[in-house]
């Protein structure tokens, strides 16, 4: 039998169970750059107004962290540039998917279990490799006829759809390879978010230097990252550097199939340090257990909104100045925010932004109580004393609790940064942490969403929870450009949040949405404590 027998069952097993998440990602992130590139053509219809754009841009070293070195006026051009952190989450996207199609299968036993028929011992990782990398090509036709749509070069569009799928498939390569280092799941998501941070931040530095014209500028240059920002897609078109990132894919997964060769089923190459005999007094309770669990992505997430709030305290002030004369683009963000300054408009819908993303978090928080009970690790914590309204309830502490950790801290640093440059700190931090709050209500109601899901319908809850998600972010980014009706803008909970800081902030619609989550968790608790356990 060879190595790779039963490779192909295992792809088609692989797509079966992403049939929903992953056309979800796909077509989100193909939305992305087309969204990008048709308002910024009604906003910007000439390189000069583009120019100046980019110029005002260009003055704060936190956009030059993110986005890289300044484009040509180009539409195409600013289009990769401005969408470049978009690269830095297909990272995730690949990273994420192989470990979990291979260290996840491999700690829950399931490994083992298909590893006993006629299957080779590398057509998991194959599996992995080939669907993940296959969804990135995906991926790159639709950006790719997106950009093209808006008639832009078809060279760069092409070139700009392989940059993304690059950056995807090198971090799936690098995935590939920590989950062949590390026995838990946790841990080699741990290791390749680690060397993901890692890439941006040397590639980040590169940047500004050569922006600024001195510095060690070759930082820009040290992969992963760094090759799919340097493909420069409609300034240049530097296909080489797609050529050396797929040497580079090649070679790391040629590394983790030599890894793989190295260990046993279910091990991992670095030893795991053994906890102590006896559980401290701390973990004696359910929520203690939940804090364990759900405590690293909590930290996580909370520094990564940390650096956020940075971002968008650093540009608030300048927001009036990315205006400019743009008579459009001044009314359509005085719309958006009424009255209220630019500054406020532009902090508001900031964070109206990282309420989308932070919804990811409580939904991922919410379905830990799917993970444990599919993993069959709820029953010896529910056997052993703990009742199943406290097992339920702790983790959903972490689902609604969570969010505001995370949106506090996107606010509160986002005020200072910006009270900071305007003089006036201790009236800005109110306003914009209140502007991060006030978002809450939306938040919690996918989380309760996918709790009433789990109580009822257990196996539903995963598709549920992140297609509530995905509908919400395409009635958010994309419902106003296609004219979708007000009632259909109305399914999305973030349509009903108000516009802060800055504008007026009626309570109903918090009051009442806070009221829709309440019964949601309500009917899912209920749904969990009359249910069998576990339902796998």
């Amino acid at each position: 039998m060879s190595a790779l027998t039963g490779t192909g069952a295992l792809v088609r097993l692989i797509l079966r169970r992403d049939r929903v998440v992953m056309p979800a990602w796909i077509l989100l992130v193909a939305l992305v750059p087309l969204g990008t590139a048709s308002g910024t053509a009604a906003l910007y219809p000439t390189d000069e107004a583009r120019q100046g754009y980019i110029d005002d841009l260009s003055r704060s070293s936190l956009l030059i962290l993110f986005y890289g070195r300044t484009p040509t006026p180009d539409l195409g051009s600013l289009i990769f540039w401005r969408s470049a952190s978009g690269m830095v989450i297909l990272g995730l996207i690949g990273l994420l998917t192989v470990i979990r199609h291979t260290r996840v299968e491999e700690e829950a036993g399931r490994r083992e279990l298909v590893g006993s028929a006629a299957v080779g011992r590398y057509a998991d990782l194959t599996a992995a490799l080939v669907a993940t990398s296959g969804a990135f090509l995906v991926l790159a036709v639709l950006v790719a006829l997106g950009m093209a749509s808006q008639r832009t070069p078809v060279p760069g569009a092409v070139a700009m759809g392989l940059a993304w799928a690059a950056a995807g498939i090198l971090f799936a390569a690098v995935g590939a390879v920590v989950a062949q280092l590390s026995q838990s799941a946790a841990a080699a998501r741990g290791l390749g978010i680690a060397v993901l941070a890692a890439a941006f931040a040397v590639r980040a530095v590169g940047d500004v230097a050569a922006q600024q014209g001195s510095g060690p500028s070759w930082l820009s240059w040290v992969p992963p990252l760094g090759w799919a920002y340097q493909v420069r897609a409609y300034d240049g078109d530097r296909w080489w550097v797609l050529g050396m990132a797929a040497v580079l894919a090649v070679a790391l997964s040629g590394v983790a199939f030599r890894l793989a060769a190295r260990r046993d089923l279910g091990a991992g190459l670095l030893a795991p340090r053994l906890g102590p005999a006896v559980a401290a007094p701390s973990l004696r309770t359910p929520l203690a257990l939940a804090w364990r669990l759900h405590r690293g992505t909590l930290y996580a997430w909370t520094a990564g909104f940390v650096v956020y709030g940075l971002l968008i305290g650093g540009i608030a002030d300048a927001a009036g100045d990315l205006v400019g004369d743009n008579q459009q683009l001044r009314a359509v963000m005085e719309r958006l925010g009424g009255q209220s300054a630019l500054s406020d408009v532009f902090i508001a819908s900031s964070l109206g932004i990282s309420a989308l993303i932070v919804s990811a978090y409580a939904i991922s928080a919410a379905l830990r109580m799917r993970v444990e009970e599919a993993g069959l690790r709820s029953e010896p914590v529910l056997v052993a004393g703990a009742s199943r309204l406290g097992w339920a309830g702790s983790h959903v502490v972490f689902a609604l609790l969570g969010p505001v950790v995370a949106m506090a801290a996107s606010g509160l640093t986002a005020g200072v940064v910006y009270g900071l440059s305007t003089g006036d700190v201790g009236r800005q931090v109110p306003r914009v942490l209140w502007g991060a709050l006030v978002q809450l209500p939306a938040i919690w109601v996918l989380a309760a969403l996918t709790v009433a899901v789990f109580g009822l319908r257990p196996r539903l809850a995963p598709a549920v929870g992140w297609l509530a998600l995905v509908i919400c972010l395409l009635v958010g980014q994309v419902g106003a450009a296609l004219r979708l009706s007000q009632s259909l803008l109305d399914v999305s909970p973030f349509t009903h949040i108000p516009h802060a800081p800055g504008g007026a902030v009626p309570m109903t619609p918090l009051v009442v949405l806070t009221g829709l989550a309440v019964a949601l968790v309500l009917v899912g608790l209920i749904g969990f404590r009359r249910r069998d356990i576990p339902v796998t």
